[in-house]
């Protein structure tokens, strides 16, 4: 397919219309761009509001919440970009500096991902994100580079990093027609991840470049301590491991995560009276189980 568009920007709203009009008006359009925003079934019909008021946007409406992996994935099937990127409605850019970007996925062939450095949009704008460590091979932790500091400055030098950022990544549209969509699998937390591991797997580096900054608002949809929440960060970073760790390394983790890691929160959630959050945490233990008797 030719592409009708240098840049196609994708974003979710899920009942979030003041987010997503907020990212939409930081962005100053031009002919080689389009803005495409995939309704994930507001429970009010946004989609129609945002039409309206963005006659220039195209919109698509799900009738069913398909989660971040999925409302992306079809946004990207519809765009028609050369390069991808794909932001968060909670987000807004001060300087849509999005050239340097596409210059280092440019740069190389190798070069699959980009994203940009990420600042909280509160306060004094601290960093969230200026690329990551290495996942932990027993653990599966690892860190946000600079995440609560200051900007000084002090992480200005673009680099390689393991994982790109969901919150904003620009991406081939050649990168992603060899590697795949987006795993629907995780439905939500992990799937950036994953497939950060599925780029690299198909011979592509993930790059962190300073010159562009998106300011992050942070998790409004779901809440820090949501049943949802730790329902899928449950069950979704057991799934990761399945899928992407192998031999004793895999079962190592496993032993940690349910017999440590999900103990603890249990017991943490019990003392607190969060049995909704104890629920959830069952819950999560027992749908990967069950995942593990499919492919």
């Amino acid at each position: 397919m030719q592409n009708e568009y240098r840049l196609s920007i994708i974003t979710i709203n899920y009942n979030g219309l003041k987010d997503t009009c907020e990212l939409i008006d930081s962005i100053p359009f031009s002919d080689d761009m389009e803005v495409i925003v995939v309704d994930n079934a507001s429970k009010e019909d946004e989609a129609s509001v945002i039409s309206s008021l963005y006659p220039h946007v195209k919109v698509i409406r799900s009738e069913k919440n398909l989660g971040f992996a999925g409302g992306n994935n079809l946004g990207i099937k519809e765009a028609k970009g050369k390069y991808i990127l794909l932001i968060n409605n909670d987000t807004f850019f001060k300087d849509f500096n999005i050239e340097p970007l596409i210059n280092r996925l440019e740069s190389s062939d190798k070069i699959g991902v980009v994203c940009p450095k990420l600042r909280f949009s509160w306060g004094t704008n601290p960093i969230q994100f200026t690329g990551y460590t290495p996942l932990s091979p027993i653990t599966v932790r690892n860190q946000a580079i600079g995440f609560g500091e200051e900007d000084r400055g002090q992480y200005d030098t673009p680099h390689k990093t393991p994982y790109a950022h969901g919150a904003a990544m620009l991406i081939k549209r050649e990168a992603i027609a060899k590697t795949g969509l987006m795993p629907e699998c995780f439905f939500l937390y992990y799937e950036e991840l994953d497939w950060s591991m599925m780029f690299t797997r198909a011979g592509y580096e993930i790059w962190y470049d300073p010159a562009c900054t998106v300011y992050h608002k942070e998790s409004q949809t779901t809440g820090q301590n949501s049943p949802l929440r730790t329902y899928y960060i449950t069950r979704n970073r057991l799934l990761f491991v399945k899928r992407n760790y192998q031999g004793i390394n895999k079962y190592l983790s496993y032993i940690y995560l349910i017999g440590l890691v999900a103990i603890r929160d249990i017991i943490k959630y019990l003392s607190q009276g969060r049995f909704d959050l104890v629920k959830a945490v069952c819950k999560g233990l027992v749908t990967f189980h069950s995942s593990l008797f499919t492919k």
